[in-house]
């Protein structure tokens, strides 16, 4: 079975209001897309559909851990990830281009596949550092080598430099 599957929601027929939906996000997810920057994660996404009369409004919040290397050790981690965005699905009958935050689909469209905004929203929810602070965890994913190199480094750096204090003295003449 296609692990996007329930992604697909059936919107002809839905009666205005709201309606709820809760996916399961795991690495059969991401794999069916290219060259993912996620491989593997653990998430849940709540989405909230308010179909009105003009628009569908879609409200994702989600919650979870991808697997990724820390930047600080590259130890493999569980990052945790959280994030709330909104998405307003217009109707058009001529084929319109998305923009950021809205969507248009033709009146008649039968189902409205979300996998795709569903990943957007999880790749965004990355920081660019990939680290946290795991010091609360029991047992700590953290290359402890690593990160002895790494203290050491700044030691060394720390240290005074004849070079640097020569320079500073020219600098305060």
């Amino acid at each position: 079975m296609n692990p996007l599957v329930p992604f697909v929601i059936p919107i002809r027929g839905l009666f205005p209001g709201l309606h709820d939906y809760t996916f399961d996000i795991d690495a059969s997810f991401f794999e069916q897309f290219e060259n993912a920057p996620v491989q593997d994660g653990n998430v849940e996404m709540r989405l909230e559909l308010n179909k009105q009369s003009d628009m569908y409004v879609l409200q994702f919040e989600f919650e979870g851990t991808v697997n990724t290397d820390c930047d600080r050790c590259l130890a493999p981690i569980a990052l945790p990830i959280e994030g709330a965005e909104r998405l307003l699905v217009k109707f058009s009958l001529e084929e319109t281009s998305e923009e950021a935050e809205v969507i248009f689909i033709h009146p008649e469209t039968p189902q409205l596949d979300v996998s795709k905004y569903v990943y957007e929203f999880i790749c965004l929810a990355i920081p660019m550092i990939k680290t946290y602070d795991c010091e609360a965890e029991k047992k700590k994913p953290c290359d402890e080598k690593m990160l002895g190199y790494l203290e050491s480094q700044q030691e060394e750096e720390q240290q005074d430099n004849p070079i640097w204090d020569a320079l500073k003295k020219l600098k305060e003449e």
